[in-house]
């Protein structure tokens, strides 16, 4: 056993730790070390923007977990991966950049995260990127994020669609990302001069060379380490030997939705009876870790083209061949973009005040694994309903680090969530057979025409619906009997530990999380360093004011 101190040690080198790693560090006296388990994030297929479903399903870049069998799925276990390489989930993601709505923040703050309101967290939002189109109260300029628009929906497809949702009756909206989500408008995705920017390019490799900071890579955390209710440290494996590293200051935990409270359970921290069924020492009983799990589902909606002006006509080796050398030479064409380049925000129903439906366009028929949906040219748009009432677990099995634990998400357990993919069948259909389609659209490949009950599109849902892969909210931050950390992402009842991860939110917001996990990890950088927070915005938010009795609507 070895030992060494430092002020601050992060567990976890993704969205959140990268960003945390930076800024503590930035203070040359504090000694700061970043412990993760994957490695190196250098690969091209992490880099290049297009190659996003490779790393994803790869075992070196990715934890390969999956659920239990789902109740409400027809029993299905679903494909949960989780970055496992420096940068963590945003080296391996689709690089999709959204926010969220104002008002799900809002709502962070109405369920006890006090300072986590819109207002409060857009000055994090800005400090965090460089937004393409420039400065504005809602957009950054100076940060390590870059965000744009890929190709500028070069194939006529991405504006078809934005097209057919106004001419359905749903609002245009340029910046979904600014003073309002709700509408059709162009998709931002993180990608800074033709390469994926993930977080460990962005806040990583600018500061790696610091003398005060210490990266370990291929380091297994397994428990952190307690004096009474005081975290001291953290224990971890490494090339088979076991380790203990101090912390002066404090522990951050930022191993992600999965990760975060399975360590919490390994030290000893959580239910004191799953704990014991686990076979872990209770040190501290906190019923909330690993609870109030959510994630968002969607499926694809797809057509055949009437052009041959897809990305199913660009599947060939030879073609792959060409955009990849293009993108070798100059960082540029169908090499540099994630191809969701177009979306809408929508409410499913009158009655909901903010959207909870979320559209990404693709201009292809085609699985997340990359392989083709069928022999010809097509096209799709994933669907999901995004505000989900249903809440599953994280539960550990084992008190051996190495044994994943138990995941289940009990998707669609709550009625208003199939009611909402109902809503998300019947309006996608209208959408996509408005007429800024007719030269584009031919037949329906999925769900088909025959898919029209309730219960024909139940069955279909459960069936279809794949994980958009934004697990969180399962050491949510508040003051009930389930929080697990405060308003300032310290753990209930234990000193000199927090959590900084997807896994603080409430609930999951209306859209893709890496923004919002990095958001959450600037602020609550400040949090730690006892830095006073960023000016609270006044910047306006756009909302529908007849929202109690209409669904849609051209002007908001």
């Amino acid at each position: 056993m070895t030992a060494q101190t430092y002020d601050y040690i992060i567990v976890g080198a993704g969205s959140a730790g990268c960003v945390l790693a930076n800024r503590l560090s930035e203070d040359s006296n504090n000694r700061v070390l970043l412990l993760e388990t994957g490695g190196s994030d250098k690969s091209i297929f992490i880099k290049m923007p297009t190659a996003l479903s490779i790393p994803m399903n790869t075992d070196k870049y990715a934890w390969q977990f999956h659920t239990q069998a789902e109740p409400f799925l027809d029993n299905r276990k679903m494909h949960c991966p989780r970055g496992k390489v420096l940068g963590g989930s945003s080296s391996i993601n689709g690089m999709v950049y959204v926010r969220g709505h104002a008002k799900d923040f809002d709502e962070w703050q109405q369920h006890g995260a006090q300072g986590w309101d819109y207002q409060s967290c857009l000055p994090y939002f800005q400090k965090a990127e460089t937004f393409y189109l420039g400065k504005n109260e809602y957009r950054g300029d100076n940060g390590p994020l870059g965000v744009n628009n890929g190709n500028e929906m070069a194939n006529p497809l991405y504006k078809a669609f934005i097209n057919a949702g106004q001419q359905a009756g749903y609002a245009a909206t340029d910046d979904y990302n600014a003073g309002q989500q709700e509408g059709f408008g162009p998709m931002h995705m993180t990608v800074k001069d033709g390469v994926r920017s993930s977080a460990s390019r962005e806040y990583l490799d600018p500061v790696k060379s610091r003398s005060n900071l210490t990266i370990v890579t291929g380091a297994l955390a397994e428990k952190v380490l307690l004096e009474g209710k005081k975290a001291t440290g953290v224990e971890y494996s490494i090339n088979g030997q076991t380790k203990q590293v101090f912390a002066a200051k404090e522990v951050v935990l930022s191993a992600g939705p999965i990760g975060s409270p399975h360590l919490l359970q390994l030290s000893g921290i959580g239910d004191s009876d799953t704990l014991a069924a686990a076979g872990v020492e209770v040190k501290h009983h906190l019923p909330g870790v690993g609870q109030n799990l959510q994630d968002h589902l969607e499926f694809y909606f797809q057509y055949k083209c009437k052009q041959p002006i897809t990305l199913n006509g660009k599947l060939g080796l030879i073609s792959k061949g060409l955009i990849g050398a293009r993108w070798l030479l100059n960082r540029s064409g169908l090499g540099a973009t994630n191809h969701f380049e177009s979306c809408a925000f929508i409410r499913s129903k009158p009655g909901v005040e903010w959207p909870d439906i979320q559209y990404h366009f693709l201009p292809a028929a085609i699985r997340y694994d990359g392989k083709s949906a069928f022999d010809g040219h097509g096209f799709q748009v994933h669907v999901g309903h995004n505000k989900p009432k249903s809440r599953g677990a994280v539960t550990i099995q084992s008190a051996d680090p190495k044994v994943a634990p138990k995941i289940q998400f009990n998707y669609l357990q709550h009625q208003d969530d199939i009611e909402g993919f109902r809503a998300c069948v019947r309006l996608t259909r209208e959408i996509i057979e408005q007429s800024a389609f007719d030269d584009f659209r031919d037949d329906e490949i999925q769900p088909g025409k025959e898919i029209q009950t309730d219960e024909q599109i139940d069955a279909f849902v459960r069936q279809a619906v794949e994980s958009a892969y934004h697990p969180s909210c399962s050491c949510k931050m508040g003051e009930d009997e389930l929080a697990v950390v405060n308003s300032n992402t310290q753990v209930h009842g234990i000193e000199g530990l927090r959590v900084v991860d997807s896994s603080i939110f409430p609930t999951v917001p209306n859209g893709n999380l890496n923004a919002p996990t990095i958001m959450v990890a600037e602020k609550a950088a400040d949090l730690i360093l006892g830095k006073p927070p960023l000016s609270k915005s006044h910047a306006a938010v756009a909302m529908e004011s007849q929202w109690q009795t209409k669904q849609r609507s051209s002007e908001i």
